[in-house]
């Protein structure tokens, strides 16, 4: 099969799954390498940009999902009758920045670094999957680790943790116990820039794979 008629049948593969579709899958599928399969996707996206399509190729880490454009985002509420959702507190998007850039971390840690409770606003952000328990940390009681989804990626635009954006070491504060307390100033301006689609996108279908 060559390239041109991958592409095709890459689309239908994203479409069918409606959730993101692991690069590994598609080279035992396709026999082919992982640059391969980069390079077909990376034309796949080329197509529909240049098409004008309505739905969009998105990278989220090692995997790859077919969603709609955000600008249609609101057609597709209106269509499916989906509410509005509110979009993320600002102890949520504090929540999300600390566990952002120090995962895996327990929520000891994160109330450590924001000095309250945060049990109800780490359970939300499990709720609307753009948090997930990363397993246990080995210490007497063995508390839940934590760490970020692929919902996480999606909805902020990131294809990994890589994009985050770097943390200057001037806005950089050392707690009592010589953790590092990761808020600076761009983190969470960029957390309130998008914590309006953050929000809706947690929750609601607005993307392809939630609507097969």
């Amino acid at each position: 099969m060559t390239l041109n008629e991958m592409i095709p049948a890459f689309e239908a593969v994203l479409f069918a799954a409606g959730e993101p579709v692991e690069i590994e899958k598609f080279c035992t599928v396709f026999e082919v390498d992982t640059e391969t399969v980069e390079s077909v996707m990376d034309m796949l996206s080329d197509r529909l940009e240049d098409s004008g399509s309505s739905v969009k190729v998105v990278r989220l880490d090692f995997s790859y999902q077919l969603c709609t454009r955000k600008e249609y985002a609101e057609n597709i509420r209106a269509v499916l009758d989906l509410r509005r959702k509110a979009p993320l507190s600002q102890a949520a998007l504090e929540v999300l920045a600390v566990i952002a850039y120090n995962q895996p971390v327990t929520k000891a840690y994160v109330e450590q670094v924001r000095g309250v409770d945060c049990s109800g606003v780490v359970s939300t952000l499990v709720e609307k999957g753009l948090l997930e328990e990363k397993g246990r940390l080995e210490l007497p009681g063995r508390p839940l680790l934590y760490g970020t989804t692929q919902n996480f990626l999606r909805c902020f635009g990131l294809k990994n943790l890589d994009e985050l954006p770097e943390v200057p070491s001037e806005d950089t504060v050392e707690d009592s116990n010589g953790q590092l307390k990761m808020l600076s100033n761009e983190v969470m301006e960029l957390a309130t820039k998008m914590s309006e689609e953050a929000g809706e996108l947690a929750e609601d279908v607005a993307n392809q794979g939630e609507q097969q």
